[in-house]
């Protein structure tokens, strides 16, 4: 590929638009629709879902796409503490929304489920933007169809409930119940960070462990350490392929207010910055960032949390992405 080739694919510079002007994308990045002729040529795909049918209490993460993107034209072109260029090491594009049907969950999760096969079949690794934790599932439907996945998911809630209102199985507090039962998630390779707050019951994480999946409170998190507890993640997911998901509830709500269901007693923003950073050399195959809900987030500074923590995670995937490529 020529520098003119890979140019297209760099995110527009502050130094030559200013970041309030033009039309919003992930990280300035092109926007390209399936039939644009360079739709081939993107490696990581920023995706946003912007629907939260599966919200159970506050509303409001449909519009978390929109605020992410808005919040994430202030990102810049490295990151200079893990020293990743991930712009300059894989084609990235804003690849838009899957489009939602808001009255209608599962013809919603079908939406998503055909929007990632898509991608996949592309070879597109999916960095999607929530959205309630719902969406997770429909992802993992499309990228785990042939082979169980590994999964980090760093929240403050488990996601692991059978059932809501007498039995609806489909909310945000049910997706890795799901996911699990549905093979897509091996429990073995399945960890969970960060879970904290009140409780219904013990119920969720009972089932969990009976699973076999690693469930991290956050007292646990905070007396080892995030070093410690990262290298018993990277450990647990092996080398096999995996994902990422990253509820922004994981941090504490005096950094990220804008949420549907905060949970107080949790890591800062640098804590959460730092615990992806410490994914580095896991071999993800997706991740996704969720529940960043702008009605709840005065002065935007839950989205702009959002937008970095997004950074990180697309550091991660491209560097695994360029040394796939470098080893092939």
């Amino acid at each position: 590929m020529t520098d003119k080739d890979r140019a297209f694919f760099q995110p527009v510079s502050a130094m030559e638009l200013a970041r309030f002007a033009g039309v919003p994308s992930f990280m300035r990045l092109p926007a390209l629709t399936a039939d644009h002729p360079r739709y081939r040529e993107v490696e990581i795909g920023l995706v946003g879902v912007p629907w939260d049918g599966g919200t159970t209490n506050r509303a409001g993460a449909r519009h978390g796409p929109r605020q992410v993107r808005d919040a994430s034209t202030m990102i810049r072109a490295m990151n200079p503490v893990t020293g990743i260029a991930p712009f300059d090491l894989v084609n990235c594009a804003d690849l838009g929304d899957v489009p939602p049907n808001p009255v209608d969950i599962m013809d919603t999760l079908e939406r998503i489920t055909g929007f990632m096969s898509g991608l996949g079949a592309q070879g597109i690794v999916p960095l999607t933007v929530g959205g309630d934790h719902l969406v997770s599932l429909p992802v993992l439907r499309a990228l785990a169809k042939d082979t169980p996945l590994g999964l980090v998911q760093f929240d403050s809630h488990t996601d692991l409930f059978d059932s809501y209102f007498g039995g609806s199985k489909f909310t945000h507090g049910t997706p890795f119940r799901r996911a699990v039962e549905e093979g897509l998630i091996d429990p073995a390779r399945f960890v969970q960070v960060g879970i904290r707050g009140s409780a219904y019951d013990t119920a969720d994480i009972e089932w969990g462990l009976s699973q076999g999946i690693r469930i991290i409170r956050i007292e646990e998190f905070f007396e080892r350490g995030i070093a410690h507890v990262m290298a018993e993640v990277r450990e647990r997911l092996g080398t096999a392929p995996s994902y990422c998901t990253f509820d922004i509830d994981f941090v504490d709500p005096t950094y990220a207010p804008g949420t549907g269901t905060p949970e107080i007693g949790g890591p800062t923003s640098f804590q959460a910055q730092q615990v992806i950073r410490e994914l580095r050399g896991v071999n993800l195959v997706g991740a996704d960032l969720v529940e960043v809900s702008p009605p709840f987030d005065v002065g935007g500074g839950t989205a702009w949390l959002g937008a970095s923590l997004i950074f990180e995670l697309l550091g991660v995937l491209a560097e695994n992405i360029a040394r796939e490529k470098a080893n092939a």
